[in-house]
């Protein structure tokens, strides 16, 4: 209906009111109040249609011709139209706007009268509003800048602004703005709203912050009144953009704050300030808390043991952060192994790695944000240990130069010791072993030990092999204390080589080639031949050297031994026998030749007795006794003595022997010999005979021999015997 709404009078109990706008409408001679119903907030405004206000309520009477009327009736003399903001807001002290248009109905006549009430009420007796006036103007009209408090700033045709300045706490309800032509009147009602302090500010927040996304806070104030200056500040220290508005849909000052929020906005106060006319004069304020929806912020991972880390300890790992919006509702880990979380972003790991990798945590609500990676920096002692051959890098020969290294892949702490053993043997201290003139006894299996503060590790042994041509050959004999005859004899060619000696070859005393090649020599059976010396040649790849003679001695085996003993006894046997015979022979011989002696010597002038026994010493060296020795008296042995007279003044005398010498008388001494007889005295023994013995085997020879002087008679050729017997 254009915006419209016509009047229509059905009978004289029955008036129908509307016009789209709050007011009143004058309908032949009475006026009544259009129906107003509140707003949720409790103010008041008009239906949006036309209603009808029987005094009857049979609204069931008034039938589709009915509203076809009152369609016809409001679309062709309704025609008041107002528009204005529904409420205005001020404070006491300040000024009020009141953006006002209007339209008189049928566009034909002027505005006669205008009055502004203040709180005015509708008296049914008078059917007239009564009310605190305000403000009043009436036709011819005058200067509209009159300084007043109230001022009506329109015209007669469609502008009804008007300021009140200053507003008062008591102005605070509700204005009726009564309009007069000269055929219609119209009262239109304005909702003020007066505070005794200053109004605040209304911040504005989109339905959601989200960090680094671009938003526009808004700071709202219900306010604007030209001349009364106002200024909105914001807490946040960021370029704004106030504005105002002043139209009759609405009046407000508003100022924009458009930004980037980050996550240290979340949680903080934002405020807008009310700034009035005086410098430094805050009138109010309003604060807001910033919602500000961001992932979890300075995540951390935090290592919760006091103390360092050792290999195989347990670790508890906590996964904090400083801020999150939303709260956080989950936790992720980037490890990998045996691990569990005893709480919400709480982690156990049960004897961890020395190599553990370092460990990150997320903490998660719609966005996950991770932490930086924390080094558990596990303590342990050295690891990878190894032997290191520096040089050469190739065989090691005798006589080089020879250089090993320790190394190590990781040791926490890095403070590290060295040691070297050989064979399980302690050598030496230091990060390197060398040899200026290797030797093969410096072969062996070498370790490296390195320690820390947490333990010792040692490396896997490295056999040191040094290459040398053969060398203390010498020729081993099996078995070692006899060989005999008969049995296995194995001579050995023992040497020390590197690489091992793949050839041998032996030789015999002879320096003769045997032309046998392995390592030992077997003599099966061994003869006696086989005695001699023996050496061996030994040849590997570095060279060839021969081995000291060693002499193998073949011993005869029992039965052997026997048989040429017996051999031996039997000739030693025959050896005796023919000795004993050749005596027995050599002695008859003897014999013999001395009795031939005794004929052939028989014509001497004198004899001696000789025997085969030591004789004794005489007792008396007198030269001319004669006698016999009585063995009883002294232990010598008995002789006789003759002494053969010189003279013929030699007279015979009484022997030893008790026997008569009796020489013949010779007229010539060396014509003459003379015979004598010696018989043994009874008393005793002669030439250590015992008494009563039976006579010597032996036979006693005498001979004469010429003592005197002068030349010697031919022999004669009869030779007298003469035989002593005891």
């Amino acid at each position: 209906m254009n915006n419209q709404n016509s009047h229509l009078a059905m009978q004289s109990d029955v008036v129908l009111l509307g016009s789209g706008k709050r007011g009143w409408s004058l309908v032949g001679e009475q006026e009544k109040p259009s129906e107003r119903t509140k707003r949720p907030d409790g103010s008041k405004t008009n239906s949006s249609r036309p209603r009808l206000l029987p005094r009857h309520s049979t609204m069931h009477l008034l039938g589709p011709s009915l509203l076809l009327l009152e369609y016809l009736a409001f679309s062709d003399s309704s025609k008041w139209k107002f528009e204005h903001p529904h409420t205005l807001y001020s404070w006491d002290g300040a000024c009020v706007w009141i953006p006002c248009q209007y339209a008189i109905p049928g566009r034909k006549d002027d505005l006669e009268n205008l009055t502004l009430y203040s709180n005015y009420e509708y008296d049914n007796t008078t059917k007239n509003f009564n009310g605190h006036i305000l403000y009043k103007k009436t036709k011819p009209w005058g200067d509209p800048h009159t300084p007043e408090r109230v001022q009506f700033l329109g015209d007669q045709r469609s502008n009804c602004t008007i300021r009140i300045n200053p507003v008062l706490e008591q102005d605070n309800g509700w204005l009726g703005l009564r309009l007069i032509t000269k055929t219609d009147k119209w009262m239109e009602k304005i909702d003020l709203n007066v505070s005794k302090t200053p109004l605040s500010p209304h911040i504005q927040l989109p339905p959601e912050i989200q960090e680094s996304q671009e938003v526009t806070l808004t700071c709202l104030l219900n306010f604007s009144c030209p001349g009364y200056q106002i200024r909105l500040q914001w807490s946040l220290k960021e370029p704004a953009v106030t504005s105002t508005s002043l139209t009759t849909k609405t009046v407000f000052t508003q100022s924009k704050l458009t930004f980037q929020p980050q996550w240290t906005h979340h949680g903080k106060n934002l405020t807008c300030q009310l700034w009035g006319p005086k410098a430094g004069q805050i009138l109010s304020e309003e604060t807001v808390l910033l919602d500000v929806k961001h992932a979890p912020k300075e995540v951390t991972t935090v290592i919760q043991n006091p103390t360092r880390i050792q290999e195989g300890d347990t670790v508890t790992l906590s996964c904090n952060y400083s801020s999150s919006n939303p709260r956080v509702t989950r936790y992720e880990w980037n490890l990998q192994g045996s691990w569990k979380e005893q709480s919400p972003g709480v982690l156990i790991i049960q004897k961890v790695a020395w190599d553990a990798k370092p460990i990150a945590c997320a903490a998660c609500n719609q966005w996950c944000s991770w932490a930086p990676s924390v080094n558990l920096d596990v303590q342990h002692a050295p690891k990878d240990v190894r032997v290191q051959q520096i040089s050469p890098p190739s065989e090691i020969h005798s006589g080089h130069r020879v250089l090993l290294g320790c190394n190590f892949s990781s040791s926490r702490p890095r403070d590290v010791h060295f040691f070297w053993k050989k064979n399980g043997i302690f050598l030496k201290e230091g990060k390197e072993l060398s040899f200026d003139s290797i030797s093969p006894e410096d072969a062996g299996d070498y370790n490296c030990l390195i320690n820390n503060s947490v333990g010792q590790t040692m490396s896997e042994a490295r056999r040191l092999q040094v290459l040398y041509a053969p060398r203390m050959l010498r020729v081993a004999i099996s078995p070692k204390d006899q060989v005999v005859e008969g049995k296995k004899a194995v001579l050995t060619c023992e040497s020390d080589a590197n690489p091992p000696i793949f050839q041998y070859t032996w030789f015999d005393w002879n320096n003769q080639n045997l032309h046998h090649y392995d390592q030992m020599l077997r003599l099966d059976p061994v003869k006696i031949q086989h005695s001699g010396a023996y050496w061996c040649e030994a040849t590997n790849q570095l060279g060839r050297v021969q081995s000291p003679p060693s002499t193998l001695t073949v011993y005869y085996s029992p039965e052997t031994i026997g048989r040429r003993v017996a051999v031996g006894v039997g000739f030693c046997l025959a050896t005796l026998l023919l000795a004993f015979w050749g005596v027995k022979l050599q002695r008859s011989w003897k014999r013999i030749r001395s009795q031939q002696g005794l004929q052939e010597s028989s014509s001497g002038q004198s004899f001696f007795v000789r025997k085969q026994k030591v004789r004794r010493a005489p007792l008396s060296e007198y030269p001319h006794s004669l006698g016999c020795y009585n063995p009883v008296m002294e232990e010598a042995i008995s002789y006789a003595t003759l002494r053969f007279p010189f003279g013929e003044t030699d007279t015979p005398r009484t022997g030893d022997a008790g026997t008569l010498e009796t020489e013949g008388p010779s007229p010539n001494r060396d014509d003459t010999i003379t015979y004598s007889v010696l018989q043994t005295c009874r008393a005793g023994d002669y030439e250590n005979v015992l008494p009563d013995s039976p006579e010597d085997e032996g036979i006693h020879y005498s001979e004469l021999v010429h003592l005197g002087l002068g030349k010697r008679p031919l022999a004669q050729e009869a030779v007298e015997y003469v035989t002593l017997k005891h």
